[in-house]
């Protein structure tokens, strides 16, 4: 947190922080009472949820209070909660390791029964989910929330214990993997030479976490007066910056005015930490080495095995990666009727932030509830996406879009969603995280 010696700490233009964060409150405390609480349904339904993350954890705290007697099981085997968010932050110094962690049954409500293993098998007709614990359970209803898998192993020469030395970040990978990813990239920021940032080719988890990295740590630097001394590059497979053109124009004028290269349609294949040496693939296939000083590694992104091998998958597209098989509005899975996606495995076009699951949540809450009760659902996901867009320590831009890459402000006329604002920095250092917490309790 700054200091008052901090930049940070006088902006005579910008709100107050007590009249933000009572903007945020109210705003909070606004969608909760708006969203309103019907008569519980009497039900003995058994609803099983894989997946105690953001989603899960979210949904079986709203189920508890739409259903009267429903049997609700989570199943994860997580002793940990991690607030995946707040990565980022610890990745660039400006959190600690434990500021994104928790215990995943402090979360849950007393009448949620906790499975602390892992689902091993789905069988959607017969209506199982069995564990690696070798339990069978029968569901009515099924959630699937288990978020993805980064797969580590598609970048040859790569080891997760090679982060934090020899210049290696991954953020992704968990809160110590974030602080050892700080360890590398602050002495980068320091020493300078050549950065190499990258994303993958699959879909991903907030795909703005690349290019905060990216900007925080040219930012660091630029603090230290060690930018003269660093070269950046970011190195993606896609044709854009990002998927919404206009904010992916943006940030391609950001890059510029900070002197931040790019390689478009280059994917990472391997890297040689001895030599500190890093091979791509260009837009042909053909072989592109490229040294470095530091580089961070975001590997390609999957659907857990069991969901995969469960044969809820869309089996048209992203094949190579296997995310559930869903209506992108309801969520709800296009060949079994009793069956919900939530959070990173949806197989949708938009929606793998956390801000995306705090809408989702009720689109599956409400199908659930409607099953139950013989009506038709009402809520429908429009994917909605948040990106608080970190541009300096200090400042972001609150990007919100659907669907149709149609930018969707919360705060239309107060927070511009293309400007570089303290205001949008403090929705993601400080309200963003008191928002995830009401949303697990299922209250936001």
């Amino acid at each position: 947190m700054p200091d008052d010696k901090s930049p940070l700490a006088h902006h005579a233009a910008a709100p107050s922080r007590r009249a933000f964060l009572g903007l945020a409150a109210g705003g909070a405390a606004f969608a909760a009472a708006g969203a309103g609480r019907a008569q519980p349904v009497r039900t003995s339904a058994r609803i099983v949820i894989i997946g105690a993350g953001a989603g899960g954890t979210a949904l079986a705290n709203r189920l508890v209070d739409r259903l009267d007697g429903a049997e609700i099981t989570l199943i994860d085997p997580r002793p940990q909660h991690l607030y995946q968010p707040g990565l980022s932050l610890v990745a660039a110094g400006l959190k600690p390791a434990d500021y994104v962690v928790s215990r995943t049954a402090d979360w849950l409500p007393d009448n949620v029964t906790l499975i602390a293993e892992k689902a091993a098998a789905i069988d959607p007709e017969g209506k199982t989910v069995a564990t690696e614990g070798g339990r069978t359970l029968n569901y009515d209803f099924l959630v699937v929330a288990p978020g993805l898998i980064q797969d580590y192993d598609a970048i040859a020469g790569f080891d997760l214990d090679m982060v934090g030395e020899n210049g290696i970040g991954a953020l992704y990978a968990g809160p110590d993997h974030a602080a050892r990813t700080w360890q590398a990239a602050a002495r980068f920021a320091e020493e300078g030479g050549q950065g190499l940032f990258t994303r993958p080719s699959t879909e991903m988890k907030c795909a703005g976490a690349p290019l905060k990295h990216t900007f925080l740590i040219d930012d660091i630097a630029r603090r230290g007066g060690n930018r003269g001394k660093a070269e950046f590059l970011y190195a993606a497979p896609q044709t854009a910056l990002f998927g919404v053109p206009i904010v992916a124009e943006k940030v391609r004028m950001l890059f510029g005015d900070r002197n931040i290269d790019t390689a478009m349609q280059h994917t990472l294949q391997a890297i040689d930490p001895g030599a500190k040496r890093a091979t791509f693939a260009d837009a042909d296939g053909a072989p592109v080495e490229m040294d470095y000083d530091y580089i961070h590694v975001i590997p390609p992104q999957r659907a857990p095995e069991v969901i995969r091998q469960s044969g809820l998958s869309w089996a048209d597209k992203w094949t190579d990666q296997g995310w559930v098989a869903c209506d992108q509005h309801s969520l709800r899975h296009l060949r079994y009727d009793d069956i919900w996606a939530l959070g990173d495995v949806a197989g949708v076009p938009k929606g793998k932030t956390a801000a995306s699951v705090k809408w989702q949540v009720p689109v599956v809450e409400d199908g659930i509830v409607s099953a139950i009760a013989g009506r038709d659902p009402t809520e429908r996901y429009n994917g909605y996406t948040s990106c608080p867009m970190i541009t300096r320590v200090g400042r972001a831009m609150l990007i919100e879009f659907d669907y149709n890459n149609d930018l969707t402000p919360s705060f239309p006329g107060f927070i511009a969603p293309l400007e570089e604002l303290w205001i949008s920095w403090l929705m993601k250092e400080v309200a963003l995280k008191a928002t995830y917490n009401a949303m697990l309790r299922g209250r936001a």
